[in-house]
């Protein structure tokens, strides 16, 4: 599937909870790696399948019947314009549930299965394409959808079993894989206050409505949350590529919804970064914040 090692650079692995996650986290800093010749694999663990319509344009009969296979065609369009690799765990998408008390999850689905279940493909697919570098969700799942935190939860144990040959062997050795340790995984900080309070002050200072005025409102500190930030990938040329993406996946995202009312001439200038946490490290990356998901490897 991937190429000879001796034929290969630099890789970075994005694991994600379904098809359009990928284009709302870390898209900039995908696409400007794939432009500069790295390899980049997007990994999705759902097909997406419980999502709800979100863009009334495309809120009809005959795209809900056909839901998994709309999902996968926004993938593969996004997939393109981003310019990555992209492959499917094969999981059931869990859906958010709602209620007091939530209902129980799908039977089966990705959120209820056993950590050595839902990971084993995962190690499969770091051993065979052997990156460097993940990346995926906080503990919390950036927000706490079942889906995003159990992706967390596979995403840590492939990390630290993919470079042990006596953990999953019947995606090792037992299929002719050899280990993989990476070296550096991860976690998206995409809305962090930081980042939002500079977009909201850049709006007012345009005199232009902010659409994060409630949301800024509404925030709480949490103390658990100081000094996460501390790598910070200039990828500003690759926002509108990003948004490209994220418009792919037309039945998520509304185009005259909120994701867009900032304009990229601001955005660039007010946050010109994409913003990770190093959760793990096995080199020694020295004075934070980093600048590049790969210091300390080239």
């Amino acid at each position: 599937m991937f190429p000879d090692e001796q034929e290969r650079g630099l890789r970075l692995m994005a694991v994600h909870a379904h098809p359009d996650d990928e284009s709302s986290k870390g898209a900039a800093t995908m696409a400007r790696y794939a432009y500069e010749g790295l390899e980049v694999l997007v990994v999705t663990c759902t097909g997406g399948e419980a999502g709800s319509v979100l863009n009334p344009a495309m809120d009809s009969p005959e795209v809900l019947a056909r839901m998994t296979e709309v999902r996968r065609e926004e993938m593969e369009r996004a997939r393109q314009i981003l310019g990555v690799r992209q492959e499917w765990l094969g999981f059931l998408d869990s859906g958010l549930p709602e209620g007091d008390p939530p209902p129980p999850l799908p039977e089966g689905s990705f959120a209820t299965l056993e950590l050595a279940a839902a990971s084993r493909p995962l190690v499969r697919l770091i051993r065979e394409f052997r990156p460097q570098v993940v990346t995926t969700y906080d503990e919390n799942g950036g927000y706490p959808h079942p889906d995003h935190i159990m992706t967390h939860r596979i995403s840590v144990e492939a990390f630290e079993a993919a470079g042990d040959p006596a953990r999953y062997p019947e995606v090792g050795a037992d299929v002719g894989l050899g280990p993989w340790q990476p070296l550096k995984l991860y976690y998206h900080l995409t809305f962090h206050k930081d980042r939002i309070l500079a977009l909201h002050e850049g709006m007012l200072a345009a005199g232009l409505e902010s659409p994060y005025a409630k949301r800024l409102d509404e925030w709480i500190d949490r103390a658990e949350d100081t000094g996460r930030l501390t790598t910070r990938v200039p990828c500003a040329d690759w926002f509108e590529v990003r948004d490209r993406a994220l418009l792919a996946h037309a039945t998520q995202v509304d185009p005259s919804g909120p994701w867009f009312q900032v304009p990229l001439a601001l955005q660039r200038q007010a946050w010109p970064t994409e913003d990770y946490q190093l959760a793990r490290s096995l080199i020694e990356v020295g004075v934070l914040p980093e600048d590049d998901l790969f210091n300390g490897i080239r």
